[in-house]
């Protein structure tokens, strides 16, 4: 039976692991292997990792420590960050990977969702939009590449709609403007952008509680909950806990 994933979010930077708000204010949580292994003691539905370093400094890859991650994980594992052609696509998913997840590459170059699909399936590829809020007057939803720094001067709806067409897998819709306040996820946005989507579709960016996810799936039906903050941080002061719903409290949200 289908049912909602609830998928813990990790950032790479410089090697470690990080928590940012809106894409700045790096702070560090510790070692992502490490991290790895405690999301295995406690089951975790599927983990997404993105190397935020990889596209700005337009670098490839580090295969060697995606390989530490998919030796050491046991739940279904998707990387981004640095892909930029099929041949590192099907080096990833060699080295045990389930999942490439493609962004500013997939929107300059719409040809490589299609090669990497046609070649390891639909299943291994992901399209990921980091969205902002622009405009004072007439507020309008933008997408953005590089840690947020470059506009694209596409419409949402279009770049979904590309995306698809070319054969995504699935859908990440990454809220800059939400990222790490813990202020609760952008219902409203998902509300209007959920129609286009015929893939599964994955929600990350400010979600504070346990509820924020219920919420998310009670709106939305089989939906992807992904996180960092709640899964990280623990109480007021943000001390740096790793943390995951139990199998009874995963039940209740799904």
């Amino acid at each position: 039976m289908l049912r909602s994933r609830i998928i813990p979010c990790l950032l790479l930077h410089k090697g470690g692991l990080v928590k940012t708000t809106k894409f700045k204010s790096h702070k560090y949580v510790g070692d992502p292997v490490n991290a790895i292994r405690i999301f295995n003691e406690k089951r975790a539905d599927e983990l997404l990792v993105l190397d935020i370093d990889a596209t700005v400094e337009n670098r490839a890859p580090d295969f060697d420590l995606i390989r530490d991650f998919a030796r050491e994980c046991r739940m279904p594992l998707a990387y981004g960050g640095g892909v930029v052609n099929e041949e590192q696509a099907r080096r990833i998913i060699g080295l045990g990977v389930e999942k490439v997840a493609l962004s500013a590459s997939a929107i300059s170059n719409p040809d490589l969702i299609a090669n990497i699909a046609g070649e390891l399936g639909s299943q291994s590829v992901v399209g990921v939009l980091d969205l902002k809020v622009t405009g004072f007057v007439g507020k309008k939803l933008m997408a953005f590449t590089h840690n947020g720094t470059r506009v694209v001067k596409r419409d949402v709806a279009e770049l979904v709609q590309a995306f698809q067409d070319a054969g995504v897998g699935e859908i990440v819709l990454n809220f800059v403007d939400r990222d790490g306040t813990m202020e609760g996820y952008d219902f409203e946005a998902v509300k209007s952008l959920k129609p286009l989507l015929r893939v599964p579709l994955t929600i990350l960016g400010g979600a504070g509680s346990l509820e924020d996810i219920g919420k998310l799936i009670d709106q939305n039906g089989i939906i992807g909950a992904a996180a960092g903050s709640i899964f990280v941080f623990k109480g007021r002061h943000r001390a740096v806990l790793i943390n995951y719903p139990t199998l009874e409290e995963r039940k209740r949200l799904q």
